[in-house]
């Protein structure tokens, strides 16, 4: 067997990183040339593997690189969670700000003294953007944990394509955390999250990491509960049939930019046109 090449495990096929048949153990000569499996190009970068969707095509640009991986002073922490949603599913609720007072009531805000803030959201031809502004800390155990003295808030929402969502806070001068997460679909209804977690405080992150990690997955937990609930409702009934008011800031966006991606590729950066703004009110 040639270093490199994959056997599989059934009948003893190997393939090499091409994507061609070298050998069939049980065939009284080589294998025909038209017996192949389709070979992605991939790219190895921060410990993660990246596989370009189009069998033996070039690559057109870099791979995502997560930021602040090796900077200094931030505790990072790396996670691969499942979840039962599709892509947009996933990555709407994890930037979708109004549920978490009631499924996250506690860990991360409640329902209770709420105040106004502006979201002001930028979309553009390959991310979307929201800034919310005038965001006190949040009262729930990580709010607390990240900023005990409280202060007011620095919030961004982000999506990129193909399909990676940012959720960026800085409290004070000290205090930042940003979490980004690569979403690769397993199928249609199954959606894994690669995360990687950049937390910046006051705190030693040796301190605060057996802290933090408990509540951030029993979030995570809560969503994944209700993504499964949701996802059940859609498989039993065979469509989906959503409303939306002024408050699903990212969400009808995330949905477009996927869908203009799926029908004509990623957008170059000459199809580059100015971002749309909009701003609404939100209560939280």
């Amino acid at each position: 067997m040639v270093e490199g090449d994959l056997q599989c495990p059934y009948h003893g096929w190997r393939f090499a990183a091409s994507g061609h048949c070298t050998a069939v153990p049980a065939l009284d000569g080589a294998p025909d040339r038209a017996h192949r499996a389709s070979a992605l190009p991939v790219r190895e970068q921060q410990g993660y593997v990246w596989a370009w969707g189009e069998p033996d095509g070039d690559p057109k640009g870099e791979p995502w690189k997560f930021a602040l991986i090796d900077e200094t002073g931030y505790l990072v922490v790396h996670r691969s969670l499942e979840a039962n949603g599709t892509v947009h599913a996933v990555a709407e609720n994890a930037l979708d700000v109004p549920h978490t007072a009631f499924l996250h009531g506690g860990l991360f805000r409640n329902d209770q003294d709420r105040n106004p803030i502006r979201c002001v959201v930028d979309r553009h031809e390959d991310h979307v953007q929201c800034e919310y502004i005038g965001e006190p800390r949040p009262e729930g155990l990580l709010g607390r944990a990240l900023s005990p003295s409280g202060g007011l808030v620095e919030h961004f929402d982000r999506f990129f394509l193909p399909s990676v969502l940012q959720v960026e806070y800085r409290i004070g001068t000290e205090n930042h955390i940003l979490v980004t997460a690569a979403l690769t679909p397993v199928d249609d209804y199954v959606t894994q999250l690669h995360a990687v977690v950049a937390l910046r405080t006051r705190i030693p992150g040796w301190l605060l990491r057996p802290f933090l990690t408990p509540i951030v997955l029993r979030v995570f937990r809560q969503d994944a509960r209700v993504l499964a609930q949701q996802t059940n409702v859609i498989r039993r009934f065979g469509e989906t049939r959503f409303l939306s008011t002024e408050l699903d800031l990212l969400g009808p966006h995330i949905f477009k930019l996927l869908q203009r991606a799926e029908r004509d590729g990623l957008p170059t950066p000459e199809e580059a046109r100015e971002p749309t703004r909009r701003e609404v009110t939100m209560w939280i």
